[in-house]
């Protein structure tokens, strides 16, 4: 119960408590006065009809005896008149119902008045005439007691409604400022931090206000301190100073992320000598200007879906992704075009000094193999004074992607998905938190793993099909009822953003019976590029009961104050993130350093963390000192969903 209601109630309490008092008071005085009023008139009536009936009685005048005592009964005052002659022992009776038109029968029932009678014995003398018995009647009584209780109780009443009706309306006023922190507490918990509230006249409200003022103040400080902290040790150790890029540790933690995952595209290592004559015929500080003029063409012109790295002084990386051969080469003559500007620009001859080595990236390749690659590329391109040069890799030649799309289109429509699952296990119990859903595909009696399709599903933007197939597959199979934890689905880049995939999931949500089972995992990438269409989607998730995360959280070099406009239920650390058993401690410790200071922004948001790419058991080990609640990678692989 809130504390206005607990207030209001016993306000209403006492207030309903004084009302019943005084109408208690009022009612046995009311009651005593009229007992007391019809004992009196009792005894007046006794009194002087007797002395009119004494001349009568003497000489037996029986008519005008009748006509004084039905005057007298005819009134209505008293129920019953009895008239006994001595004489005879003749006796005549008098007697009325108690009967109220005004009054209900039930209160006349109640009994509230005892009987009254008065009795008198009428002399002539010695001589004993007559006895003369007259009882009141208490309808009379009745009447107006029920009167005066009708009209003490409606004033009451009236009186009653009122003060209940201002009291509320004094109680909020008095109480907004608690409501107000209420709502700002609930604000701080969200990590929206507004303007300090006013103080409010009262003093213990005012000194509450104050205290959360002071409270969301430092809360703000520290949540900012850890954003700083986590912007600081990514600028220090990611971004190369001089072209603000990043540098070459952030491309090789990306690299190990974009290479776990499915996908496509290339990568290109250019090496630009003519920053070297600059640097020796103007001096460093010139060389460092190009270098930064050169760096922002790269960003504004050259950013879309690619990673720009600075490597060494004259070095730069270029991670094409999503991008296939065609899309590669258009990006290398944008390249080459935008170098050729800049050394016209710096007094260079074009197409001179710089050369590319280009690797474009195939199944199961790893970073170092990549890397190898695109730098075989570029020496042969340095041997050959060309400006670009292609490493060629023999593989054997597969499905072509209009082949790709076919198979994909057919298994989408005939939803011939073999699924997988992979425990996320909790640190402090061992227990799962949520399975893990994976897809793979047979062709041609070979089963193909998500790795080696995924990339050709976006290519031909079959996403949102792939995703509404593997979730009515889901539900075709029950495979919410197999197990008591919930499971997770990956959805793609381009179903966050599919209006018509927001709709469809909205239906599917209401066709399922326990959407608490469901978790989704939501790209950062896709989460940051397009937030507002993404926070529609949290929305209809949250509402339908369902949870999600983020997934490869941290890998974005910008700021993660996101995490509080969606507030996720989890997060997964992003594997560029999980050189945790590098060999280089100075990347250790900083990696160590910059995934504690994310987990305590999460926990800060009461997000949970999960962390990545744990290998073996002594690899958990080794990070428990990071405090996530949970765990996923090859410590506990996938398996197939009917071997459970």
């Amino acid at each position: 119960m809130t504390l206005f209601n607990q207030i209001n109630s016993l306000l209403f309490g006492l207030f309903l408590l004084v009302m019943c008092s005084l109408v208690y008071f009022q009612f046995t005085e009311t009651r005593a006065f009229m007992t007391n009023q019809m004992e009196s008139d009792l005894n007046n009536t006794t009194t002087s009809l007797s002395l009119m009936l004494k001349p009568h009685l003497e000489v037996g005048d029986t008519a005008t005896v009748d006509t004084l005592i039905n005057v007298i009964f005819e009134g209505g005052f008293y129920q019953k008149v009895n008239l006994i002659w001595l004489s005879d022992q003749k006796e005549q009776v008098w007697e009325n119902p108690i009967v109220s038109r005004e009054v209900p029968q039930w209160f006349i029932d109640l009994q509230l008045f005892e009987p009254q009678v008065s009795e008198v014995v009428i002399t002539s003398g010695w001589l004993q005439l007559a006895k003369l018995k007259i009882e009141s009647n208490p309808a009379i009584g009745y009447r107006e007691l029920w009167r005066i209780m009708n009209d003490t109780a409606m004033v009451l009443s009236a009186l009653f409604l009122l003060s209940i009706f201002l009291m509320r309306l004094r109680l909020k006023s008095i109480l907004r400022p608690l409501h107000e922190v209420a709502t700002h507490a609930a604000d701080i918990a969200k990590r929206n931090f507004s303007q300090d509230m006013p103080l409010p006249k009262t003093r213990e409200l005012s000194d509450v206000v104050a205290a959360i003022n002071s409270m969301s103040g430092q809360l703000q400080l520290v949540f900012s301190s850890l954003d700083d902290q986590v912007k600081t040790l990514k600028h220090d150790k990611l971004i190369d100073p001089v072209s603000t890029l990043p540098n070459r540790l952030y491309l090789t933690g990306q690299l190990n992320s974009w290479l776990d995952e499915p996908g496509f595209g290339g990568l290109m290592l250019a090496k630009l000598d003519w920053l070297e004559d600059i640097h020796s015929k103007y001096g460093f500080k010139v060389r460092d200007e190009t270098i930064k003029v050169l760096a922002n063409q790269f960003k504004s012109v050259l950013s879309n879906n690619a990673i720009i790295a600075r490597i060494s002084n004259t070095e730069f990386a270029f991670v094409v992704m999503k991008a296939d051969k065609e899309q590669l080469t258009t990006y290398l003559q944008s390249l080459i075009r935008l170098i050729n500007q800049e050394m016209t620009k710096a007094g260079c001859q074009s197409n001179s000094n710089f050369a590319i080595g280009i690797a474009e990236r195939v199944d199961e390749v790893t970073r170092m193999e990549l890397l190898s690659q695109a730098d075989n590329a570029l020496q042969q391109a340095l041997q050959a004074e060309q400006v670009s040069s292609w490493y060629s890799v023999n593989t054997q030649q597969g499905l072509s992607r209009e082949d790709w799309r076919t198979r994909l289109s057919d298994a989408i429509s005939n939803n011939q998905f073999i699924l997988q699952w992979q425990p996320i296990n909790l640190i402090d119990s061992g227990n799962v938190m949520h399975r893990e859903v994976y897809s793979r595909l047979q062709i041609d009696n070979k089963i193909v793993p998500a790795g080696q399709f995924m990339p050709y599903v976006e290519r031909s933007s079959l996403g949102t099909s792939l995703d509404c197939c593997l979730l009515q597959n889901i539900a075709d199979k029950q495979l919410l009822t197999m197990v008591s934890e919930p499971i997770a689905v990956n959805l793609c880049r381009e179903s966050l953003v599919d209006l018509e995939f927001h709709a469809w999931l909205t239906e599917y949500l209401q066709s399922v019976e326990n959407t608490q089972m469901l978790h989704f995992d939501l790209p950062e990438s896709g989460v940051t590029n397009d937030l507002e269409i993404c926070l529609e989607l949290c929305n209809i998730i949250n509402n339908a009961g369902a949870r999600f995360g983020v997934d490869n959280c941290g890998r974005q070099l910008d700021s993660l104050d996101y995490l509080r406009e969606i507030q996720p239920y989890y997060i997964k650390l992003d594997l560029s993130l999980s050189s945790y058993g590098s060999n280089e401690e100075v990347d250790r410790q900083y990696n160590l350093s910059l995934c504690q200071a994310l987990i305590s922004i999460a926990h800060g948001l009461n997000i949970k963390v999960v962390m990545t790419g744990i290998q073996n058991e002594q690899h958990l080990q080794s990070m428990r000192s990071l405090h996530t609640e949970a765990y996923q990678g090859f410590i506990d692989p996938p398996v197939a969903i009917t071997n459970l």
